[in-house]
């Protein structure tokens, strides 16, 4: 079985750690994580909205699922969801890299918190009267993670940029923090992408983050080539590792990209 459905179900939205069928119980929960997450698991970032974080989620699933792997995903907070065109959705196209069914209970396993404005999460979640239960979201992260076999990939999609709210005291920074997952920074290669990039990097470094490895995400419109936008983040992103991915990447690009990981 390539999808891991079992991790998603035992730690739902609305499921607590020793339920049934549950390996993560409290500080076990923790150093399950510490022990795996190196080898299981990504949080993918971005520096800023429409980046190309579930571009690049859906290439590694669709690799690690050619490759035999337990695979799971998650994308626990949603904004401007439309739920006439869940195909279309963040969610909906890591379900469909997964091979995962796309009805509502495969929806509700991979992104319980999901909200209607095209806003910033704590914003679109106010306008429904709501907040996103901060604890119980990290939590639910790091349960996943413990649960997934040595050989498995599990990824974790963030919403927005690395300092997005996502209530009035958190931001996507605190949790991939508390995550603790490898951290895979998506950028693009849009004029402005260079000052984005480094600036993400640096409010990473302020939080004590670094990330895994920096992926530059190949834009729909830019004048500038990707390898140049590469090769001058590289001279000054000195220590991170600066990787390619192109819109056209085909299955042999992204195997590689996942090698290199």
């Amino acid at each position: 079985m390539s999808f891991c459905l079992s991790c998603l179900t035992s730690v739902g939205a609305d499921a607590k750690l020793g339920s049934p069928g549950c390996q993560a119980n409290g500080s076990a929960a923790t150093d399950q994580v510490k022990n795996t997450q190196i080898m299981t698991g990504y949080f993918v970032t971005a520096t800023g909205t429409d980046i190309g974080k579930t571009f690049l989620s859906a290439a590694l699933l669709r690799h690690w699922r050619r490759e035999g792997r337990a695979i799971a995903a998650l994308k626990p907070v949603m904004s401007g969801f439309d739920p006439a065109d869940v195909a279309g959705s963040d969610a909906g196209q890591l379900l469909m890299a997964m091979g995962a069914p796309m009805d509502a209970g495969g929806l509700n396993l991979i992104s319980p918190w999901r909200f209607a404005a095209p806003l910033s999460p704590d914003m679109a979640a106010a306008r429904e009267g709501k907040t996103i239960p901060y604890a119980k979201l990290a939590e639910t992260c790091r349960a996943v993670a413990g649960m997934m076999p040595e050989d498995g990939r599990l990824i974790i999609e963030g919403v927005g940029g690395v300092l997005v709210p996502l209530d009035d005291r958190h931001t996507v920074m605190d949790w991939m923090r508390d995550c603790g997952l490898p951290i895979l920074l998506v950028a693009g290669s849009y004029l402005g992408t260079i000052s984005h990039t480094l600036a993400a990097l640096a409010a990473m470094k302020l939080h004590g983050l670094k990330a895994h490895a920096v992926i530059v995400n190949e834009s729909t419109v830019s004048p500038v080539p990707l390898e140049e936008t590469v090769a001058v983040l590289a001279r000054h992103a000195v220590g991170e590792r600066i990787l390619a991915l192109r819109r056209s990447a085909g299955d042999a690009d992204v195997a590689r990209l996942a090698e290199l990981l």
